[in-house]
């Protein structure tokens, strides 16, 4: 799999992890943690793994949901902060924990606005 390109919050992902790096103790020790909690599931996981690999970011935990309400997560793991793209998952996250909203552009016809045309329109 080829690792995936990265997203708006890779440089903020990147620095995270270069500020666990320069810490006098193991990463695995670090007070600063870093969690992946994804609505994703199996076999997208590997190439989720090779990316984080490929860009050198160390990850303390890794959840693949596979549809599981990720508040769930949030509850039992207890970040700091939390960010995602969908504001389903915000909206419950937010009562949790503090929550930003990652503004992903997409090329999907699901991400374009709907237009309703009207009847006297569509009749002309």
């Amino acid at each position: 799999n080829i690792p995936m390109a990265e997203g708006p919050y890779a440089s903020l992902l990147h620095k995270l992890s270069r500020l666990q790096d320069r810490l006098p103790i193991r990463v695995e020790y670090s007070p600063i943690r870093i969690a992946l909690v994804t609505a994703r599931n199996s076999p997208s996981e590997m190439r989720v793994i090779k990316t984080l690999r490929h860009w050198g970011v160390y990850v303390d935990e890794a959840f693949f949901l596979g549809g599981v309400e990720k508040t769930k997560v949030l509850k039992a793991f207890r970040p700091h902060i939390f960010f995602d793209d969908q504001d389903v998952h915000l909206d419950a996250a937010a009562n949790l924990v503090p929550s930003g909203k990652v503004p992903y552009l997409s090329s999907s016809a699901l991400s374009k606005p709907i237009v309703l045309k009207k009847i006297d329109d569509i009749n002309d």
